[in-house]
């Protein structure tokens, strides 16, 4: 299914779970058309990086939506794979595409400025709201310790 959501009303980008075992989802709604998204913490990571870089190219957003949670539905539609960004400059808007991981099914969307900044901000918080990273790997801390490759079995597990 292509879900084409090219106005839409509310994104919300959030995790379900506890730390270190988190589904990270984004919604859309427009209308009564509603879509769940299971992405990766690095995939929405990666968006919100782009976004922001776009958005000083682009020119200073106007007043950015402030409430981004969740609604109550985490059943996902699909699993986000690739995730395509473009810049529409004649409608001063962002596209965003993202495929699904195993099926046919996408979610194109539409963003304003607006929107798009709103999404950056709350993706870098929910990002930034996890496990801290290891300063020798880039791997998450785990508090129950964390076996660093880069170590090579020489010291004990940074914890």
């Amino acid at each position: 299914m292509n879900y084409i959501f090219d106005a839409p009303e509310r994104v919300m980008v959030g995790a379900h779970g506890e730390v270190g075992q988190r589904r990270f989802l984004l919604q859309v709604r427009q209308g009564r058309r509603f879509v769940v998204v299971k992405c990766e913490k690095q995939q929405l990571a990666a968006l919100a990086d782009w976004i922001a870089q776009v958005l000083d190219t682009m020119g200073r957003p106007g007043h950015l939506p402030d409430d981004l949670s969740l609604e109550a539905e985490f059943e996902s539609d699909f699993e986000a794979g690739d995730i395509t960004v473009a810049v529409d400059e004649d409608t001063d808007t962002i596209e965003v595409t993202i495929e699904a991981r195993e099926s046919e099914d996408s979610l194109e969307l539409t963003l304003t400025k607006e929107w798009a900044g709103a999404l950056a901000i709350a993706v870098t918080r929910l990002v930034e709201a996890g496990r801290l990273a290891c300063p020798l790997c880039g791997g998450p801390l785990d508090p129950r310790g964390h076996d660093c490759p880069r170590t090579n079995g020489h010291r004990a597990p940074i914890a």
